[in-house]
């Protein structure tokens, strides 16, 4: 796995935390202390300055807005697990039974996270220079590839309401499931209350996108019938 991340590791097993989910904690302490969670935290901070400064670089004439929508599409979970994928990080994750048998070493979230988790493992053992160069180098083929803001829905319905002078407003309306399997639900209303859509996710930033996603929708429909 470090020979696939390109980082020869003086401490393996700063890699070997990256890579443990807290399923595997919790049934075997005796073999790992710690999950990847700390971890993840600081590789999405890593990740994400990497991403800009690749953006800034590639699109020098590009105005933040459209670098911001650049940046969420380059650091999805959608895109980050793909990444994790190529890389084989799914078969070296630590998964307890019964995230193995739930599929857990194909599941987006879990992939993005163990790869976010492993730049943090890069900067812990080496320093920040490089973590850097290896995020940039693993989101640099993919830039290319990517619509400016394509997926970043919020920052797409923002602008459509905006433009008829509203601005849509985010609301939790409740959460399901155990703290590791949280489910977010979420509406999103028109200043008038009126709600537009629902959407739920694994956090409530996936929640928001898929309810703007599914507004998105519906105003479009709504464009084609009076037209």
């Amino acid at each position: 796995m470090a020979q696939r991340l390109g980082h020869a590791f003086g401490d393996l097993g700063l890699l070997m935390t990256a890579l443990t989910h807290r399923s595997y904690v919790h049934e075997h302490p005796e073999l790992a202390a710690a999950d990847n969670e700390r971890f993840e935290f600081l590789g999405d901070a890593i990740v994400g300055a990497a991403a800009a400064m690749v953006l800034e670089r590639r699109f020098p004439t590009a105005r933040e807005g459209e670098l911001t929508r650049r940046r969420a599409d380059l650091v999805n979970e959608g895109a980050l697990a793909t990444i994790a994928a190529e890389l084989g990080i799914g078969d070296a994750l630590r998964l307890g039974r019964g995230e193995e048998r739930s599929g857990g070493r194909q599941k987006p979230r879990l992939l993005a996270s163990a790869l976010e988790a492993c730049v943090a493992a890069i900067f812990l053992d080496a320093g920040i220079e490089p973590a850097i160069a290896i995020a940039r180098a693993l989101l640099a083929p993919r830039i290319d590839a990517l619509a400016p803001g394509a997926k970043d829905f919020k920052s797409r319905l923002q602008e459509r309401m905006q433009a008829r002078g509203e601005t849509p407003r985010y609301e939790l309306e409740r959460t399901e499931g155990p703290e590791h399997e949280r489910v977010f639900h979420v509406i999103v209303t028109a200043p008038d209350a009126r709600v537009l859509a629902r959407g739920s996710g694994r956090t409530k930033l996936e929640a928001e996108q898929a309810a703007a996603r599914a507004a998105l929708s519906e105003l479009e429909r709504a464009r084609e019938t009076d037209g």
